[in-house]
């Protein structure tokens, strides 16, 4: 999900919102499930992660059955992140819409569509990696809209919590996932396993259109009696609002350098795991699961049991601590020193918490939801970039060599960007 700055939970006032949101006394994660909205969101989340992991797990080896191809198998993985810039860079102001809900359940509706598509017996593979853009389309604006309900749901003091009991249920559901997709896939086809996701993805919709009311007066209206003014106050959605608030964004040079360091390195890691089935085919499940176990646990550590301050002060070790692992890989380690090698990797995906933090300070309330959209965006995108890279780079050198690389220059990024990081305001 500061380096220097009060942290957002404490700071970011709650956005305008048709009724206000339940009170929520930041004192953890049982008081936040009690308030009815946000429990639907957070089914709603978890089953579309069981969903993207199992349909993910399945294509990524349907690929490699037919093609025994590194690159293909990595893009498979991850190849839906590569479209998530394009709903950044088009339409992510849908984000902070006039009806947020309504937004977000017809995304959830298209994206029903396509997991069940992928399901069809004998489906072209370039038929399947255009699903794969599709969705990753209309998934990044669906990650935006949630975000942005989120916030309109809880208070800004447990918006840090709530993003944190998110992360670490979806790294959870991501070990369950890879595990229950490993063995489905000894008993069904590939297919039977996109039958099951839909399944999943299905059962997230209902969550979400059975609990979650709609919030209509975000952003302001200028010709709203009291609404405010600025340069948000314009079209609330839209080509021309996208682009303007994504400009806005980027000129910021602290919020750039969060951005880099929320994108990029988390990208070239990504794009290790995007091997593990190149790897090592008969412990792949293993080792993503080992990661996605490895992520729960710090998102539980530094979300749940560390104060903002400390957060702060530890982020830039558990960016290290997300590549460093990596590099045993350099030696070709046995499965189980390469499983404890990528769970203790997988607790620097933590990092992104206090960097999100300090990313939602920065940010002016009404445009939230978009920017919080394409922090995300960006985020996939990446993933997407680091699993070509590897797979690319895999085929001249090996999966083992290209971890190392990658986690090298994950490592590099994150060591030059340091100052840049510290210095955001």
């Amino acid at each position: 999900m500061p380096s220097d700055n009060a942290s957002a939970d404490a700071s970011a006032p709650p956005p305008a919102s048709a009724s206000p949101p339940t009170a929520i006394p930041a004192t953890g994660y049982r008081a936040l499930l009690r308030n009815r909205e946000f429990a639907g969101l957070y089914a709603g989340l978890t089953l579309t992660v069981a969903a993207s992991t199992l349909s993910g797990f399945a294509l990524g080896t349907l690929v490699d059955d037919r093609t025994g191809s590194p690159f293909l198998t990595a893009v498979s993985m991850y190849g839906a992140t590569f479209a998530t810039v394009l709903g950044a860079l088009t339409l992510m102001s849908v984000a902070d819409g006039k009806r947020p809900r309504r937004i977000l359940v017809t995304l959830q509706c298209v994206s029903l569509a396509g997991v069940a598509a992928q399901a069809i017996p004998g489906l072209p593979l370039a038929a399947r990696f255009g699903l794969l853009l599709i969705l990753g389309f209309f998934q990044s604006l669906g990650t935006g809209a949630r975000m942005g309900l989120l916030a309109e749901v809880v208070p800004a003091s447990a918006y840090a919590l709530a993003r944190s009991l998110m992360n670490i249920t979806s790294g959870g559901t991501a070990v369950l996932g890879f595990a229950t997709g490993a063995l489905l896939l000894r008993y069904l086809s590939p297919q039977g396993v996109f039958v099951v996701a839909a399944v999943l993805t299905g059962l997230g919709l209902v969550a979400v259109a059975t609990t979650a009311r709609e919030y209509s007066t975000r952003p302001a209206d200028p010709g709203r009696p009291g609404a405010r003014s600025g340069p948000h106050s314009g079209p609330r959605s839209g080509l021309r609002r996208t682009w303007t608030t994504n400009v806005e964004l980027l000129s910021h040079p602290g919020r750039r350098a969060l951005l880099l360091n929320l994108w990029v390195p988390n990208g070239l890691i990504v794009g290790c795991e995007a091997l593990f089935i190149s790897y090592d085919p008969a412990h792949a499940g293993v080792l993503l699961a080992a990661g996605s176990a490895g992520m729960l646990l710090g998102d539980l550590t530094v979300g749940r049991l560390l104060t903002a301050d400390r957060r702060r002060r530890c982020a830039f070790a558990l960016r290290l601590l997300l590549a460093v692992p990596y590099l045993l890989f350099a030696a070709s380690p046995p499965t189980p020193v390469a499983a404890v090698a990528v769970f203790v990797a997988g607790a620097g995906f933590a990092a992104t918490l206090p960097l999100q933090e300090k990313l939602l300070a920065l940010t002016p309330d009404p445009v939230r939801g978009q920017v919080q959209g394409v922090e995300s965006a960006g985020r996939m995108t990446w993933q997407g970039i680091g699993a070509a890279l590897a797979g690319g780079v895999a085929l001249y050198l090996g999966p083992g060599p290209t971890i190392t690389a990658l986690a090298a220059l994950s490592v590099t990024v994150t060591v030059l960007s340091r100052p840049f990081v510290a210095r955001a305001r």
